[in-house]
């Protein structure tokens, strides 16, 4: 277990001090296979959980048919959101807490009931959904030039780094969530645009898919959870004075702006 300890504190060290370091699989332990990288990613949960820190909830990626396909897996991933993470909407984002981050916009739930799998269905979860909102997600891999395989991205806690929540919350039975059109602006320019079903053909089915990997591990998706369920667009690269606006039909506008 302490290899997994030691390979957490590397990637935590790279997060805290902003700096890029080389991946995991590169020379630390070459042969790291997913299933570690899930222990490793524990491990670093249980790090931030003992200073203190408090999940929000898990967030899904690799959520594209095309992302699937390009790292040759056939489930996305998952990592956790942490309080520390969050900017209030129409905030700030500042540069020097990143190392080189990018933006993608997703649609998040809140969960009104546990859900334990194996075996959930999208259906099941928008059954036990109390909200859904518009995020703005900002990404950045701790790796030199996002260079990374699977089990390193999964091991970094999936690159999650800071999170923007929408203001609006509303009931999911209200949306055909799969038809949701998005538009990713930057300094007024649409830099992306899609709809919810670029995530699994449906952003519940990525929560469904997520109650059913961690039922693997015993955990289960739990009331009050706000779960990220993966990109509708692609992620941008973010610069200083970027002015970021995720547009939602029906769901509302998450903005935010990077300082330095």
């Amino acid at each position: 277990m302490s290899q997994y300890r030691d390979l957490a504190e590397y990637l935590v060290a790279a997060e805290v001090e902003k700096r890029e370091v080389v991946k995991v699989t590169a020379n630390l332990k070459p042969d790291l296979t997913v299933e570690e990288a899930y222990l490793v990613q524990h491990e670093l949960v249980n790090i931030k959980l003992n200073e203190g820190r408090r999940i929000v909830g898990p967030k899904m990626g690799l959520t594209s048919h095309a992302k699937m396909k390009q790292m040759n897996v056939d489930e996305p991933i998952y990592g956790y959101v942490f309080d520390y993470m969050l900017i209030e909407n129409g905030g700030q984002v500042p540069l020097h807490e990143q190392i080189h981050p990018k933006v993608e916009a997703e649609i998040a739930f809140v969960m009104a009931e546990d859900i334990e799998g194996p075996g959930v269905t999208g259906a099941q979860v928008l059954a036990k959904t109390q909200y859904v909102l518009p995020a703005l997600e900002i990404i950045d891999s701790r790796y030199e030039n996002f260079n990374f395989t699977l089990p390193d991205v999964i091991a970094d806690n999936a690159s999650t780094s800071r999170v923007v929540f929408g203001t609006s919350l509303k009931k999911p039975e209200q949306f055909e969530l799969d038809l949701v059109g998005v538009t990713l602006s930057i300094n007024g320019e649409i830099k992306d645009l899609g709809a919810g079903a670029a995530v699994v053909g449906h952003p519940a089915n990525s929560v469904a898919m997520l109650a059913n990997m961690l039922s693997r591990r015993g955990e289960k998706v739990r009331k009050g959870d706000v779960i990220l369920t993966g990109g509708i667009t692609g992620a941008v690269m973010l610069k200083y004075g970027d002015v970021v606006s995720g547009k939602f039909d029906g769901l509302g506008e998450v903005t935010f702006t990077v300082t330095d």
